[in-house]
Order: structure tokens, then sequence, then C-alpha cells
């Protein structure tokens, strides 16, 4: 049976998910560009390689000098035509390289302003995923059945340090921008969020498919949303919380056991028994709390390169806890965070992971197929088990097609 190494074109041609994607993360450089000329925001280059060389790095200092480029994403995005756009070519990126299933996330809040209410930016996010997705289903191969089509969800993050003020930290990032509109939005609180983004759903019939948490973990903890949370879980919304990026385990285990979270977004710090503080014995608490995520089926949303880029103890692929957390077979899906901000893929984050660690073709397959089986599907639970079966199907077509092995079931 074949084993790594795993080219690129063989991972590029395998069917893929990407269930942790910000999409204020992930433009094209020349459209930021483009609509920075458009809205007049300044930016310290108008060329995309000056951009790589100035703010979306290979490497970066640490997590505030990462997230500086989401000054001017978010700044160029201002309006209903703008950010369908963005959506539009997300998607199309997606696609292009067979990312067939997309959750992406950002917080909503962040871009609205006088004239574009909430709905509004959940609205054109939609519109922009589903022409994508039309002009996908119209192709062929698609329409025959012998290709999956392309399926999306909309995740609405709140953020931990927007209480019932505005946070200062985002919004001393985002005042480095002339002429930034300092408005009521920063005033929207988590539960606020929720119950806007539920409305969205149920009302608008938006494909909002999940809530998160997102932000600086340290001095923010999860419990100050659990209101927020406990709304969502009550009204069947499916719940994510960035955690153990920036903290250690006890984050990860208040995301579950507080806010009800059904994923894990990077799950980074999850082994890091020295980060433990109230427990007696903190390795036989981190080994409790991963055989709890691993027996309740928690998917964690790796994202191996923007780890990297922001955790400086992190200097090779190799020290990254992924390789554990398959080999003590927690699900895990492989995400790309930001595809502009870390300058990469989803094909280019299983080309790290899968050499690295050297999955065999089960734990390859195992791996790509946890983020379509643990996905926040939007649509009925039989037309998920409908989608998902016809991309194992496509999945393993391709793998016998490049000699993977095929019909393999483990890992559950």
């Amino acid at each position: 049976m074949p084993h790594p190494p795993y080219t690129h074109a063989v991972l590029r041609a395998l069917p893929k998910s990407d269930l942790h994607c910000h999409l204020d993360g992930s433009l094209r450089l020349e459209t930021l560009i483009d609509l920075a000329k458009r809205s007049g925001v300044t930016l310290p280059s108008y060329t995309p390689e000056g951009l790589q060389e100035l703010v979306f790095k290979e490497q970066y200092r640490d997590l505030p000098d990462y997230l500086q480029g989401f000054a001017y994403t978010c700044g160029v995005m201002r309006d209903a035509e703008a950010i369908e756009r963005v959506s539009y070519e997300l998607a199309k990126d997606c696609i292009a390289e067979n990312t067939l299933y997309l959750e992406v996330r950002f917080a909503p809040q962040l871009l609205v302003h006088q004239g574009l209410d909430l709905a509004g930016v959940l609205r054109a996010v939609d519109l922009g995923l589903d022409r994508a997705r039309r002009e996908h289903e119209a192709h062929p191969d698609v329409a025959s059945g012998l290709v999956p089509p392309f399926r999306y969800g909309i995740i609405a993050c709140a953020m931990r340090m927007f209480s019932e003020g505005f946070g200062p930290w985002y919004a001393g990032l985002l005042g480095t921008l002339e002429g930034w509109p300092q408005t009521e939005a920063f005033g929207i609180a988590s539960l606020t969020l929720a119950r806007q983004v539920v409305d969205a759903r149920d009302r608008l019939g938006i494909p909002i498919v999940g809530f998160d948490l997102a932000g600086a973990e340290a001095g923010h903890p999860a419990a100050d949303h659990i209101e927020a949370y406990a709304f969502a879980h009550k009204h069947f919304m499916k719940k994510t919380v960035h955690a153990g990026e920036a903290y250690g385990p006890e984050s990860i285990f208040q995301a579950i056991t507080k806010l009800h979270a059904d994923r894990i977004g990077h799950g980074t710090r999850l082994f890091e028994s020295g980060e433990v503080g109230d427990a007696d014995d903190p390795a036989r608490y981190v080994q409790q709390l991963a055989g709890y995520i691993a027996d309740r089926r928690i998917v964690l949303e790796v994202c191996v390169t923007s780890n990297m880029q922001t955790m400086p103890h992190l200097r090779r692929v190799e020290d990254h806890p992924v390789g554990r957390m398959v080999h003590e077979r927690l699900s895990v899906a492989i995400c790309t965070d930001n595809r502009l901000v870390s300058r990469t893929t989803s094909t280019d984050e299983l080309f790290k992971v899968a050499n690295a660690f050297k999955f065999d073709p089960s734990e390859l397959r195992n791996v790509i197929l946890h983020g379509f089986k643990r996905s926040f599907f939007s649509g009925t639970y039989l037309e998920k088990r409908a989608y998902v079966r016809q991309v194992i199907d496509h999945y393993d077509r391709v793998a016998a097609e490049h000699d993977l092995g095929v019909g393999m079931r483990g890992g559950g």
C-alpha cells in the first residue's frame, strides 16, 4: 500500500472540507488592493509582493503581529458589494482545489455600520457563497453526480473582549485605519449577537450553522458568555469555541462544559499539563480531558500553519500536537484558519500534516472525512448523510485513481 510522501497534486485532487476559515482573513491580495483603492483605505503597499513583505508574512513575531492584517481586510469590507465579492472569491478558490464543503466564520458586528445592518452583512456573505455554489453545480460532472456539489455554512463569531462595551484592543487595532468609523457595532454583546443570528437563520433563511467565540483567551474566560451560548443551545444552533490556542487545557474544558461546545477551534494546547493550574494531578487532568473529547467525538479544528506562525515553540510541523491527536484517535479536521494571513490552502495544510506525521492512506482518509461527517451542515440530517455518502464515494474513486486504497472504514 502506498505511503508518504503524498504529492501536492494528489491531495489537491481529493475532496476536502474547511471547517475553520475566517472570511476576513482569506481575501485575495489583488482584491484587497482593488477594494482599498475604491474605498480610500490606505495600505502600506499596493502590490501583492509589497503586502506580503510588510503585512501578510511567512512568519510573525506573535499573535498581535499576525492580527495586524485584519485592520486592512476589515477596512475594505465596508459595503454589501465588497462583502459579497470576497465571499464569492473565497468559495471559488476553495472549489478550485476541491474543497467542496466550507464553513466560513467572521464577526458580523465588525462589519456593521450606519448603512449596513447585521442582517445585510450576513445576506451579502450568503449571496456570494451561493453564487459560487450555483456556478459549480452547472458543471457537467456535478450535474451528472460524478463530482459532489459545493456546500457551505456561515458561523457567526462573538468576540471575547466585547461584553456590553466595545473591546479596546480591537478598537485600537481598527483605529489605525484612517477614517475608521467608531460606531455602535462594538456595543453588540455576545447575547445580542446570538439572538440576531438565530433570527437571521429562522426568519430570513440564511444558512447560519454555528456560533463561535473568538479573540484573546487570557483574561476573557468563556464563562463570560454563558448566556449567549445558552441561547444558541436552546435554539439548536451548533457551537464551536476558539480554545486552547493561546491558553491551556482548562480553557478547552470550560468551552465544553460551560458553553456546550460541539467543536473546538484549534485546541493546540490540549496536552500542555504545565498550564493546568487547579488540578491536583495536571497530567491525569489532561489525559482525562483528551479521553473525554475523544469519547464525545468533539472535533478539534486544527490549523497548523497559523499556530506555527504565532507560537514560537512550534518551529517544525512535527512539533505540533496534531500528530498525537490523530494517533490517540481524536476527531481532527485539518483547517486553514486564514488563507491570506497564513498564506495557505486546504491542500497546503494536508500536505504538511500528512507527510510530517506519515499518515497511512487510512489515516489520511479518516482525517479528511471527519471534516464532512462532523460539519454543521445546514440541511436535514438525511440530506447530510446523503451528501457525506456522495463525498465518500467520490473520495474512494479519486483515491483508487491515485493508488491510495479504497473502502477503508476505520476511524469513525
